[in-house]
C-alpha cells in the first residue's frame, strides 16, 4: 500500500502540473472564465491530494486497515472529485452532456474529507 500511495501521489502531482499548464495555455482560449476556474479548482485539489499522499506515504507504515483507508479514500476521492470537474468543465468543448458527473464531484470531496478525518484520528490516537 505504501508503494501504491507514493505512486499515486507522484502521478497526481505530475498530472496536476500538466493539466495546470494545459488549462493556463490551451484551455484559456476555448473555455469560459467560469469553466476555466472550475478546471483550475480540480487541478488545485489534485495537487493538494498529491502532497497529502506523498506525505502520508512516508509517514504511515500501512500495517492497519485504518492507515490503508486513509490512502484509499484520498486516491478514490481525488479521482472522483477532480476528474468529474475536468469532465464538467470540458463538456461544452466536447459537445457532450456530462451533467451526470455533477453528483460525483461532492461524493469525491466527501471521500477526501473522510480521509483527512481518518488521518487526524490516527495521528491523535498514536501521537505521532
Amino acid at each position: 500500500m505504501k508503494t501504491i500511495t507514493l505512486v499515486f501521489g507522484a502521478v497526481y502531482g505530475m498530472l496536476s502540473v500538466i493539466l495546470g499548464a494545459f488549462g493556463a495555455h490551451a484551455l484559456k482560449k476555448i473555455l469560459s472564465v467560469e469553466r476555466l476556474e472550475s478546471f483550475e479548482t480540480g487541478v488545485r485539489y489534485q495537487m493538494y491530494a498529491a502532497f497529502f499522499l506523498l506525505i502520508v506515504g512516508y509517514m504511515l507504515k500501512f500495517d492497519t486497515s485504518s492507515q490503508k483507508w486513509v490512502s484509499i479514500l484520498m486516491i478514490a476521492g481525488t479521482m472522483l472529485f477532480s476528474f468529474s470537474i475536468y469532465g464538467l468543465s470540458m463538456q461544452d468543448y466536447f459537445g457532450m452532456n456530462l451533467k451526470f458527473l455533477g453528483p460525483i464531484t461532492p461524493l469525491g470531496g466527501l471521500l477526501m474529507i473522510v480521509s483527512w478525518a481518518l488521518l487526524i484520528f490516527y495521528v491523535a490516537k498514536n501521537r505521532i
